[in-house]
């Protein structure tokens, strides 16, 4: 879906979509359980299919109550189960991938995955090494990657003891393995062998695992989890998602006036960081901002570095290239179709802000849910008309999204509502 974006002023109440991150991990919690949880202000998004989808897979139960609540019936005890089993299809989402590989291990010993998009070419070697390290085979072909404990029905596939992985790759292997070391026979140590970057999203696992009745407890540079815990149900709502609401309040940045309603301010969400960048480039002259912990949050602050009075340098943001598109790049790219001065650097950006972008151009989103948002909130404050190309990727991630910028006063032309 082709889309031009019309600049007019953004203005009105929205509440965002509910947060993906919390969505997965509650289902997963929930999965993992022995009995019924309810989980309501669940998103649609993909990423979310694509958790519900593979966890269905994995004999869990889903059942719809209502278009935005689930039942989930959880497995619990269940764990070894006998094959053969399907492909888990994770689609574009890594954190269905990198969550659920210690889960389907644990689960049932074996599994397939597969993906769209980048997917299976985003970094899993932290997994890998592991894993092999514990006697599990691991084979990625033709976008498949399979993995066997070769232990079969009779006993699990992971051991407890001592698990390392590096801490700036992603928290998602991190995440993953938090979900089933408390189900192991003994105690585990996670230990980080590198700095942990997006800290927030390990705070956010945590939290969501203590809710549902997990210990955990955090030691210098590695996490001591106590083996022979069960999962306990839960009737659970998922918050409101900061990282989306990131990019209405690049749109307020940039001379809106949208009233962001339902978000916790006592979050975990590492992304709730916004509400404090937004005034740091407020105040104009020279900025300089560490987004690695917060790097979903790289394209709204770049559209507002756009706009500000000043200088803004976006730093340690390399591993924004593995994302759906290589988000360093597209990001520059797009900023500079609407006319921005953006220099990209080896893990950064720098962006010279102009009080207002000249737009005209067509902008290609190159399936990246995060740069078709920051394109149309950018646009929509430009002086020249921009077109989107394949802007329906959204539905990754916020399905809704469309919908509420028409809903505060956006003009798009070739769009198509769901």
């Amino acid at each position: 879906m082709d889309v031009t974006i019309i600049p007019n002023k953004l203005q009105g109440t929205v509440t965002p979509p509910s947060s993906k991150s919390v969505g997965h991990r509650a289902l997963i919690a929930a999965a993992l359980s022995g009995g019924f949880s309810t989980i309501s202000n669940l998103g649609d998004s993909k990423d979310i299919q694509a958790t519900r989808r593979c966890l269905s897979n994995l004999s869990t139960w889903i059942e719809d109550l209502t278009p935005d609540k689930v039942r989930v019936h959880g497995i619990g005890n269940s764990l070894v189960q006998a094959g053969p089993f399907p492909i888990l299809d994770c689609g574009e989402s890594g954190s269905t991938l990198r969550f659920l590989i210690p889960v389907a291990l644990l689960v049932q010993g074996e599994a397939q995955f597969t993906g769209r998009g980048r997917l299976m070419e985003r970094p899993l070697t932290p997994y890998e090494a592991l894993f092999q390290e514990k006697g599990i085979s691991w084979s990625l072909e033709n976008g498949v990657l399979t993995i066997d404990s070769g232990r079969g029905y009779d006993r699990l596939a992971l051991d407890p003891g001592e698990y390392c992985l590096p801490g700036n790759v992603s928290s998602q292997f991190i995440t993953g393995l938090l979900f089933v070391l408390p189900l192991l026979d003994g105690d585990s140590d996670l230990v980080l062998t590198s700095p942990l970057e997006s800290r927030g999203y390990v705070d956010l696992t945590l939290d969501v695992l203590r809710t549902f009745g997990i210990r955990v407890e955090e030691r210098a540079d590695a996490f001591h989890v106590p083996g022979n815990q069960h999962y306990e149900s839960r009737d659970f709502t998922v918050e409101a998602d900061w990282s989306q609401a990131a990019f209405w309040y690049a749109a307020n940045f940039a001379g809106g006036q949208v009233d962001i309603q339902g978000l916790n301010m006592d979050s975990k969400q590492g992304d709730k960081v916004i509400a404090l960048q937004y005034w740091q480039l407020a105040k104009p002259g020279e900025a300089e901002l560490d987004v690695s912990q917060c790097p979903d949050l790289v394209p709204p602050l770049a559209a507002m570095a756009a706009v500000r009075a000043g200088t803004t340098h976006l730093t340690h943001a390399a591993r924004l290239r593995m994302k759906e598109s290589d988000r360093l790049s597209t990001v520059a790219a797009a900023l500079r179709t609407m006319g921005a001065q953006v220099e990209e650097g080896a893990d950064s950006l720098t962006i010279h802000g102009r009080e207002r972008l000249p737009g005209g151009g067509t902008v290609d989103c190159c399936n990246d849910h995060r740069i078709a948002m920051m394109a149309a909130v950018s646009a929509a404050f430009a002086q020249e008309p921009v077109k989107l190309l394949g802007a329906e990727c959204v539905r990754k991630s916020y399905p809704e999204f469309w919908d509420h910028f028409i809903q505060l006063g956006g003009e798009a032309h070739g769009l198509v509502l769901r």
